[in-house]
């Protein structure tokens, strides 16, 4: 099982972001997908969320209006579109795995996304 984050970087404020994570080696369509971040010295915070077939989405209201989550069950990947980046914004980037049913979860290794001049 691997889920494996990409598309972080340095950006500056304003700018815009998509992050992957792309899935392997369990039934990805039957799991619902989150973004969390965390930044040093700080709680992990759920940034944004997506029902297994993609038809339920939510987010942190920090993010609401900036940032998309979306996901592709063909490509066994879930997107995460940022724009109007802020430094606030700036934290390590993971994605989550979850199967409530069967009380299931998995996690990324991470993606470090920095908003700076």
């Amino acid at each position: 099982v691997q889920l494996v984050e990409s598309g972080g970087g340095l950006v500056q404020p304003g700018g815009s972001l998509r992050l992957s994570c792309a899935a392997s080696g369990f039934t990805f369509s039957t799991y619902g997908m989150i973004w969390y971040r965390q930044a040093p010295g700080k709680e992990r915070e759920l940034v944004a969320a997506i029902s297994n077939d993609g038809g339920s989405t939510d987010y942190a209201d920090s993010v609401k209006g900036r940032f998309t989550i979306s996901r592709d069950n063909a490509k066994n990947t879930v997107y995460l579109q940022m724009i109007r980046l802020k430094p606030e914004d700036t934290a390590e980037y993971y994605c989550n795995a979850v199967n409530r049913r069967i009380r299931n979860e998995y996690w990324g290794r991470g993606t470090q996304v920095t908003v700076s001049s």
